[in-house]
């Protein structure tokens, strides 16, 4: 039976309230005092983006810069020395690296709260061009990263990216202001749009997913650089029978040596937003409650 429309406001309404504590100091190598700085602390929605921070935490961290004239976009942020990009939204980047386990409908959050805040370290001095792009101070690298996602999942949607091409520079406007401002209302005035189209079907679901591997460590500079091979393939709301597709049927035709059942995380649990997923979910439904803001879903591989 699917899912009542208000049900999946509801879930949509936890995801986009769903937020992280962070612990945030100043690499030794840009300190120019000899005792540590005081971290910044902050709570930050999971949906958002790191470079959002940059500007606050460049003016926290300014009296004990070595070279206070570094403008805040230089800045880059790593954790345990893997370099954390930038166009990642920060949610997904906890759910890959922490090393937190997931929760699920039996978990109390003992555990995850053992983990928290998550303790991350803002670096200005040796920039890991190879790992990440460099920002720029009008924060045009950081929404062209983000338009180019959404462009994407409206052509994996509808077979064609013209129903985002569609909308005007307002709504285009609006829909960026309402990510940055973590603005759920504003953000559903342009979202809908997108997902239904008139005239049109939806095809596919944008989803990618993400196998944390052995990171590469650099003996040289003791950086580590992050493995993770990301998988990506069309996922149909509908299967060959005219049967809804379910996250787990996605899964094990995808990644059928990771995911041999269809029906139970046999070797591995699906994530989405920090939470194990049932393998039962139907994808469309998944999407319209847990995308994230670029449009996908982005689920993390967290083996058993």
């Amino acid at each position: 039976m699917a899912t009542s429309p208000s049900i999946i406001a509801k879930i949509q309404r936890k995801v986009w309230d769903g937020s992280l504590p962070l612990e945030i100091r100043l690499a030794s190598a840009d300190c120019r005092t000899y005792d540590e700085t005081d971290p910044y602390l902050v709570n930050v929605p999971r949906l958002s983006y790191l470079p959002f921070l940059l500007p606050r935490l460049h003016a926290f961290f300014a009296p004990n810069l070595i070279n206070p004239s570094m403008p805040p976009h230089s800045a880059w942020l790593s954790f345990q020395n893997v370099a954390l990009k930038y166009h990642y939204p920060i949610g997904l980047l906890y759910d890959l690296f922490s090393g937190s386990q997931p929760s699920d409908s039996e978990d109390d959050g003992t555990e995850e709260a053992e983990n928290l805040p998550w303790k991350l370290e803002l670096r200005y001095s040796e920039f890991p061009r190879e790992q990440l792009m460099e920002l720029d101070a009008e924060g045009k690298v950081v929404r062209d990263c983000y338009v180019n996602a959404v462009k994407e999942a409206d052509v994996i949607r509808n077979g064609k990216g013209n129903v985002y091409l569609g909308l005007s520079q307002v709504d285009c406007d609006t829909q960026w202001q309402a990510v940055q401002s973590q603005n759920l209302q504003k953000f559903n005035t342009i979202n809908t749009k997108l997902l239904n189209p008139p005239g049109t079907s939806l095809r596919n679901v944008p989803m990618k997913i993400y196998l944390p591997t052995a990171p590469i460590s650099n003996p040289g500079d003791g950086e580590v650089q992050a493995s993770i091979r990301t998988v990506q393939d069309l996922v149909p709301l509908f299967s060959a029978s005219r049967q809804a597709n379910t996250l787990g049927m996605a899964l094990n035709t995808i990644l059928k040596t990771v995911f041999p059942s269809r029906r139970n995380p046999v070797l591995a649990s699906p994530v989405l937003h920090g939470a194990v997923v049932p393998m039962s979910a139907p994808v469309e439904e998944l999407m319209r409650a847990a995308a994230f803001a670029d449009g996908f879903l982005h689920v993390v591989v967290v083996m058993l």
